[in-house]
């Protein structure tokens, strides 16, 4: 793909994430639907963050791709930086972690997940475009541009420390209206709330060095950091 279209790309990518964005959150407004959008709810569930997350992250790739045609630069060093490493170390381990997880319990038992009520207010084709669409975009970009991976040990740090602050907004949010964010959480004990935190991490930990690996298989060397280089 060329430069012209990976911009076009990214641009038509970051739009249709700021429609979501917008979109969504409108369909809660109306009380009476539901009280799935109170309690601060764009903050409470991970979809809806990795929804402005992907925005964010889709904003800076474009505009590292102008100011890379702007400036006649193979790279911008402070936006080309801070991009790889959003994408290593939130976006693509958070896109397909909310993938994998949304549809093995809806699978499962939707209840736990997403309630058969919120089809009134999420239709199939919103669901889809929150739990499926994001998927296929993330592997877009994975093949479309290389994304330089820090070190294992600083990758895996800082998604830890992701996790570590969504966790703590959930047990917060929890402890001041008493109710968790997804009605499954609500037939855990606390010991196995603990181990599935814990297996949550490892999943998406797990994701992040096959999103690593995939980066290294596609572009090869020039990937990877330049210390590790022969």
């Amino acid at each position: 793909m060329t430069k012209t279209s990976a911009c076009v790309y990214h641009f038509l990518v970051l739009n249709w994430y700021l429609f979501l964005n917008y979109y969504i959150p409108q369909q809660g407004k109306d009380s009476k639907k539901s009280n799935v959008f109170q309690d601060g709810a764009q903050s409470k569930y991970l979809t809806l963050l990795n929804l402005l997350l992907q925005a964010i992250f889709f904003g800076v790739a474009c505009l590292d791709d102008v100011l890379k045609r702007i400036k006649g630069r193979k790279n911008i060093w402070f936006i080309t930086a801070f991009r790889d490493l959003l994408f290593a170390t939130l976006v693509f381990p958070l896109c397909m972690f909310v993938f994998l997880a949304f549809w093995i319990f809806f699978l499962y038992d939707r209840e736990l997940i997403f309630p058969k009520a919120l089809d009134r207010i999420l239709p199939p084709w919103m669901n889809h475009a929150m739990h499926t669409f994001i998927c296929f975009f993330s592997l877009v970009e994975v093949f479309l541009r290389p994304h330089r991976y820090p070190s294992k040990k600083t990758g895996l740090i800082l998604l830890a420390m992701g996790s570590l602050a969504y966790i703590s907004r959930l047990l917060w949010m929890y402890s001041v209206t008493g109710h968790w964010a997804y009605p499954m959480l609500a037939k855990l004990s606390h010991v196995e709330l603990i181990a599935f935190f814990f297996l949550s991490y490892i999943l998406t930990a797990s994701i992040y060095l096959l999103g690593e690996k995939l980066n290294y298989w596609k572009w090869g060397d020039i990937v990877l950091p330049k210390m590790k280089r022969k």
